[in-house]
């Protein structure tokens, strides 16, 4: 039986695994670099096969090894196992039973399919060639990001590539996305304090408002892209906290406000911080309030590696999966992604697995209802296998 086939059969067969794997991590989320009882749960898996589990960086992440004992390349495949800070309110079986975490994005998906992917690549390791490298990172969701860590501890020496996959809410199930190239934006968040001077409402001569300097601040922060960046680039500016709580007839002293910006092209980074930091330092001057800023530039514009994802994509379509209906250029995704680390210093390929629960529903990604179609983790543990055979370069019967 061809390695391909029995790849498939196995990892056919362990889908009810699979799924009992994401429904436990599911139940027990656990926010980014707090994931200590996740990581303990996947070592644990580890360890009952006979496997190396070997930790990096200043988190919970950790790699297994499975080394095939014959030259060939070093591949990686990565996926990350932390939770967001929302309350879930799906009423399911396995719905989160800590208050105020979920797995909101789906990652234990993704680390559900590849502790499943690593076992079946184990049994059949003496057929492989070269080696792989699981990596399960944890904190992907808060910068600075678990990936930082890991690669600083040199959790890529002597690798050659490495893949990773999202599933994806928006894409329906039995898709496989990819794109060449800037396949997701870079991100910088930012908090800004405006301080003025506390008083009566009636006498506003006497204060100095922070409402009115923060509401100018808003409103001159739409010229960023707007006016500023190439009308054939991609940004954007959100201020998604404005913190001016108060009463109604006092005129407020201070004001916070955070804010997020995505990019498409390293190139423009700079130029958005420099706009940002000069509308606050001038509604600072003409509001006659102190600005305080904190700037966080902080995951990368995530780049594929043309030629590696493409030939990622090609071992998947060759490989005729029959539960993958679609595989399609998606264009680039608008959510940031700390895999994009790894992209810097590999060629890296980060390709999607639709999950859509049915035709036209919607549970976006970090929602407090999201949900995902349970037959995805096949479907990403499939592709990811056919992708690793080809790049192991394992020769046909």
């Amino acid at each position: 039986m061809r390695l391909q086939d029995q790849l498939m059969q196995q990892l056919t067969a362990a889908e009810p695994e699979m799924i009992k794997i994401r429904r436990h991590l599911h139940a027990h989320p656990e926010v980014s670099f707090h994931e200590k009882a996740t990581a303990a749960y996947l070592k644990q898996f580890y360890q009952d096969l006979g496997l190396t589990t070997t930790d990096y960086g200043d988190g919970y992440g950790f790699v297994v090894d499975i080394d095939s004992g014959h030259p060939g390349p070093q591949l990686a495949l990565r996926a990350d196992f932390d939770a967001l800070a929302i309350q879930e309110v799906n009423d399911l079986p396995f719905k989160s039973q800590t208050p105020n975490v979920m797995h909101a994005c789906g990652h234990d998906g993704h680390t559900a399919y590849l502790m499943i992917l690593a076992r079946t690549l184990s049994n059949l390791k003496d057929q492989l060639h070269g080696r792989v490298r699981i990596i399960h990172q944890p904190a992907e969701e808060v910068s600075p990001g678990g990936a930082k860590s890991m690669l600083a501890a040199g959790v890529l020496d002597g690798i050659d590539h490495v893949l990773g996959l999202h599933v994806m809410s928006s894409m329906p199930t039995g898709s496989i996305g990819y794109h060449l190239n800037a396949a997701q934006t870079g991100r910088a968040n930012f908090t800004v304090t405006f301080t003025g001077k506390g008083g009566h409402a009636s006498m506003p001569h006497l204060s100095n408002d922070a409402i009115v300097a923060g509401s100018y601040f808003v409103t001159a922060l739409q010229t960023v892209v707007s006016r500023r960046i190439d009308p054939f680039d991609t940004g954007s500016v959100t201020i998604g906290s404005f913190d001016g709580v108060g009463s109604f007839n006092a005129i407020k002293e201070q004001v916070q406000l955070k804010g997020d910006v995505r990019l498409m092209n390293e190139d423009t980074r700079q130029t958005l911080r420099d706009q940002i930091a000069q509308i606050a330092d001038g509604v600072g001057a003409t509001f006659g309030v102190q600005v305080d800023m904190n700037y966080d530039d902080n995951y990368p514009v995530l780049m594929n590696d043309a030629a590696l994802t493409q030939q990622v994509i090609d071992s998947i379509r060759s490989a005729d999966i029959p539960e993958i209906t679609k595989i399609f250029d998606c264009g680039p995704q608008d959510p940031s992604e700390d895999f994009a680390y790894f992209a810097q210093a590999k060629p890296s390929s980060f390709i999607y697995a639709g999950c859509q629960t049915a035709p036209g529903e919607n549970h976006p990604h970090h929602s407090p209802d999201f949900m995902m179609n349970e037959d995805c983790l096949l479907i990403a543990a499939k592709a990811m296998g056919s992708a690793t055979l080809a790049l192991l370069m394992v020769p046909e019967d």
